[in-house]
């Protein structure tokens, strides 16, 4: 199945539902519109993706062509999740040069066929936050890391697809916070089991974008664009997110339907962008404190992890200095149950 080309930019309106309201973006970013009540979610959407993506084409064509005048102000305070709730949130680690770094920070040498097979753990997929929702931990002792992250979804993924069919089954590309508790991550894993309580809810920015509307950033099946990470309001990196990568998005999906399908509404991560260049900074802070370390800087002086108060904003920059996926702006917060 070859898709057709679409340039398509949705967002989930916020409506008092779990799933939220599916929105059209205008190409610029400033205006949307209800899709409707043919198509109320974007899972619904990505259910039928094949019939329904084509028709909101021609819908964005239409509206192009008047101005976009019944659209309203786009707001992303008022925007959920892209997929406020997925049916597999599944991540890889395809950026070698964080790889490189988070084994040594856990004392571990680099797997050894990293680079002949995808990295990849299942996360949980039931709640997803928008881009204005607060970064929720109980106790900063945990270590709360922000990590940049491109995705995509997928629509269904058959069992035993080729890397090229793979491509094909791409629907949306979207960027994320994929946000870790690094003090609690070495004690799970060293139960042998994988992620769990140091994996809590993953923050998206609020437009997901078709790969025909990225135009010549989207190359080899992974976005081509830099990644800007600001932190209290200052520059912390601005990695590229098609350098030093092992694997591409078709490589990872194939890679995971080798034994079992994938359900439209997959979301499916490339891990934490990280480019070998220093001058690129860094996209979490653990890669940041490992350079320091690696640098000279004493152990208690390294820079800390997230605190509450702290402002994240991630984005991802077009050739023109545009936002293509909108920003992730969230604050953290500190809160105890009870």
């Amino acid at each position: 199945m070859t898709m057709p080309f679409l340039d398509l930019r949705l967002a989930t309106r916020r409506n008092g539902s779990r799933d939220g309201e599916l929105m059209l973006v205008s190409p610029s970013g400033q205006r949307w519109l209800s899709v409707g009540p043919t198509v109320k979610t974007m899972q619904a959407l990505l259910d039928n993706w094949a019939l329904q993506a084509p028709e909101l084409e021609s819908r964005r064509r239409s509206l192009d062509a008047s101005g976009w005048n019944e659209g309203e102000t786009f707001d992303p305070d008022e925007c959920m999740a892209p997929l406020p709730r997925a049916y597999q949130w599944a991540d890889a680690s395809v950026y070698r040069n964080h790889a490189r770094l988070i084994y040594q920070w856990r004392n571990e040498p680099i797997p050894p066929r990293y680079e002949d097979e995808p990295l990849v753990y299942q996360g949980g997929s039931d709640v997803m936050i928008g881009p204005r929702e607060p970064i929720v931990a109980i106790d900063e002792a945990h270590l709360v890391d922000l990590e940049a992250e491109i995705a995509v979804i997928t629509t269904d993924v058959p069992m035993g697809v080729t890397i090229e069919q793979a491509a094909d089954r791409i629907a949306l590309v979207v960027l994320l916070n994929d946000v870790s508790l690094r003090g609690l991550i070495p004690g799970e894993l060293a139960k042998g089991f994988g992620f769990y309580q140091s994996k809590p809810a993953t923050s998206f920015a609020p437009v997901a974008v078709t790969p025909g509307a990225l135009g010549p950033a989207w190359k080899d099946c992974m976005l081509d664009l830099p990644v800007r990470i600001e932190l209290n309001g200052e520059r912390f990196g601005e990695p590229h997110a098609n350098s030093d990568v092992v694997f591409n998005f078709a490589q990872i999906i194939a890679h995971l339907a080798r034994t079992r399908c994938l359900v439209a509404g997959s979301i499916v991560g490339a891990g934490t962008i990280s480019n070998a260049d220093p001058e690129s900074g860094s996209a979490c802070i653990t890669e940041a404190r490992v350079r320091e370390q690696l640098s000279g800087v004493p152990l208690d002086r390294l820079r800390p992890y997230l605190r509450h108060g702290d402002r994240v904003r991630i984005c991802a920059m077009g050739p023109y200095g545009e936002h293509v996926f909108g920003a992730i702006d969230q604050q953290v917060v500190i809160h105890s149950p009870g």
